[in-house]
């Protein structure tokens, strides 16, 4: 077993955070003690008000109040009545910014984890540095990754969604590195 990743590791800027969070493990314990644990395989960087795909590009607000807080915070949000989708506060108090668990090998698309993991609102601000319920481990895996731009935000503008800010392991089967990693 590896060591949850550190308050030092995400606080830093979101765009450096979202591929290094590749191969790491995200790790949710059930209230039965269960543990589900899942290889990070892809991650999209949302960074500050200035980047208008981040939900804080608006401004401060109820809903984005725990992005400005300093790395280490979930921020949850439900979008289609249906899926909790998981951020990872990254950076310093004051300058928001996260990255968003895109997929992980058990559960490919940000819905799909969200319901993999079983979240829901109560996990908005909870901090994944001491938390008993949801962290990340760190592994020794550094998967090679490709860079895209960001699904979905094409509201955001040309230059804004044209970002590649969206890392995704290359491995053609990840579920090999998993089992290799013994987790």
């Amino acid at each position: 077993m590896f060591l949850r990743l550190s308050s030092s590791f995400l606080n830093r800027d979101a765009r450096i955070v979202a591929p290094e969070l590749l191969g790491k493990v995200l790790v949710r314990k059930l209230e039965d003690g269960t543990e589900l644990r899942g290889m990070i395989i892809e991650t999209e960087a949302y960074y500050g008000e200035e980047d208008k795909a981040c939900h804080a590009s608006k401004g401060r607000t109820a809903r984005t109040e725990v992005m400005y807080a300093s790395g280490g915070k979930v921020y949850v949000y439900f979008i289609y009545g249906m899926y909790w989708m998981l951020n990872v506060v990254t950076g310093t108090e004051g300058h928001p910014q996260a990255v968003l668990i895109r997929s992980i090998d058990k559960a490919t698309g940000p819905g799909r984890v969200g319901k993999w993991l079983q979240l829901d609102r109560s996990f908005y601000g909870e901090d994944l540095t001491h938390s008993q319920r949801i962290w990340i481990e760190d592994s020794d895996l550094s998967p090679g990754y490709k860079t895209t731009p960001r699904i979905g935000v094409e509201y955001a503008g040309e230059e804004w969604s044209k970002k590649p800010w969206r890392f995704v392991v290359e491995n053609a089967n990840p579920v090999k590195q998993h089992k290799r990693a013994k987790l």
